[in-house]
């Protein structure tokens, strides 16, 4: 048992809520300090006019993650909230009517495959066989290794899939099927790894696994349930929550982090760990302390950023399902706007999830409750007038492809945009879901949990190890948090 030591949090979204409980269980006293007034970083909630949204991720996959992360105290998740498994997981909306459903396992989404280009569900079978290997590699080991050293990555299971680490996942896609829209089914999962398939290593084709193998649920009444859960696991085990707290400073005596500054006030602890966004966090060191330069983030590759709609409708919504993704678009285009040349997409793809077809908690009876997201460049610019454009493009879309009209029935409307995502999370250049997982970014290539000028300084979260998403968040915080608790060892 290392002495116990005074830890300061920077942040409550899931990685700071993992790294916390994990650091108090360990026996440190720790305290989570949160700028905005309600937990959950971008997972926060929104509750207005009798509707409920979840403001951030709305997809919960990869349940062992979560089991896992419970089970590290002793708890499952079914302690803390209900999971109900999607049937179907999602629709994929190609044209008027048109969409493939994709269903809640992988024999029938084999045969929904095999209707669409005949061949393609032994295909399917044996490209999930290999997904199921990465995923088991990955997400049961690989993952959990702190990305200090290259050779973490090189193992017996990775040496023998090293090529494809150097594919990619549009080209191994494309070599095994032919019908677009199956490819972009399968493309997408990797959209949320922040990159285009065609940048992606084949590796990460564990995400369809992820997607076609374990499923997508959704926790009862919404992605706050497992934010409660664990501010709740965090709170039995001794964590502190200061909310309102905006950090001004963090405190640097003799290369060493001694503290933060909060609304003027200055806070002493032995350890400061932010789970804030890492290039903001290090503007709240003096530069010298800095370890990456303003050269080396302009350099990086961020994920997208998003424009987001939080709508209610006072009438149910037909021919949708919980999570509908409306690819009647030109798929590589749109990622073009992203990547390639930033800009505003002329035509873009959007998401929409409609929670109170599963939930009817998030709606007044008979009404509707939904958030559309278009993925959108970082640093791009943001306006109302743009924000308000989009908007009628995408429910021009949704009228049309869903064959009804609902634009006047919106009783409920609140966007959020880059300017947002800077004013609310400090994120840089107002990305949504951090830095890309590409193959110079991947692992020990990404910033590092612990600063290299500052001693008893740590980070976590999506700019940071292992990437990008929930799942990977939780486990981000468990990295740190065995990380620091080897250093204080030494000490």
């Amino acid at each position: 048992m290392n002495q116990s030591k005074t830890i300061a949090i920077i942040g409550s979204g899931f990685s700071s809520l993992a790294a916390a409980s994990y650091l108090a269980q360990s026996g440190h006293q720790v305290t989570v300090y949160e700028k905005n007034a309600t937990i959950g970083g971008r997972a926060r909630q929104l509750k207005s006019d009798g509707f409920t949204f979840d403001m951030g991720p709305s997809w919960y996959w990869m349940p062992d993650v979560f089991d896992r992360f419970f089970a590290d105290f002793g708890k499952k998740t079914t302690d803390y909230y209900e999971l109900i498994k999607l049937s179907p997981a999602y629709r994929v909306y190609f044209g008027i009517n048109e969409f493939i459903s994709i269903a809640d396992n992988l024999p029938e989404i084999i045969t929904t495959f095999e209707s669409v280009e005949k061949g393609s569900g032994a295909v399917l079978q044996q490209f999930m066989a290999e997904a199921r290997s990465n995923y088991d590699i990955a997400i049961k080991d690989l993952v959990y290794r702190p990305g200090v050293s290259p050779l973490e990555l090189i193992t017996l299971e990775t040496a023998k899939k090293v090529g494809q680490f150097f594919s990619n996942i549009s080209r191994d896609v494309r070599k095994k099927f032919k019908n677009e829209k199956l490819i972009q089914i399968l493309e997408f999962p990797v959209l949320f790894l922040g990159a285009k398939p065609s940048d992606t290593p084949s590796f990460y084709s564990f995400m369809n696994y992820a997607d076609f193998g374990l499923g997508t649920w959704h926790p009862k009444t919404g992605m706050f349930d497992v934010v409660r859960g664990m501010e709740s696991l965090a709170t039995e085990l001794g964590v502190q929550f200061v909310t309102n707290a905006a950090i001004e400073k963090i405190i640097v005596e003799n290369k060493i982090a001694k503290g933060i500054v909060v609304n003027g006030k200055t806070i002493y602890s032995d350890v400061v760990l932010s789970g804030a966004d890492y290039h903001h966090t290090e503007t709240l060191l003096e530069e010298q302390y800095r370890a990456y330069s303003e050269k080396y983030w302009d350099s990086r590759v961020f994920a997208p950023s998003s424009l987001l709609f939080y709508v209610g409708f006072n009438k149910k919504i037909e021919n949708i399902s919980h999570h509908a993704l409306f690819f009647d678009t030109d798929f590589n285009q749109h990622a073009k706007d992203i990547y390639d040349t930033p800009k505003w997409p002329a035509e873009p793809l959007f998401y929409a999830s409609f929670p109170s077809v599963t939930d009817p908690s998030t709606a007044p009876e008979g009404m509707e409750s939904t958030c559309f997201l278009i993925p959108l460049a970082p640093g791009i610019e943001d306006t109302d007038a743009l924000r308000e454009e989009y908007f009628h493009k995408i429910m021009d879309r949704l009228e049309s492809l869903t064959q009804q009209e609902v634009r006047k029935n919106i009783i409920f409307k609140k966007s959020f945009c880059k300017n947002d995502f800077v004013t609310d999370y400090n994120s840089y250049k107002g990305n949504a879901y951090g830095m890309a997982n590409t193959l110079l970014q991947t692992a020990f290539l990404r910033p590092k949990l612990k600063s290299k000028k500052v001693e008893n300084l740590y980070f976590t979260g999506q700019l940071t190890v292992p990437g990008p998403g929930v799942p990977p968040a939780l486990i981000s915080g468990k990295l740190v948090s065995e990380l620091i608790n080897k250093q204080l060892s030494k000490a």
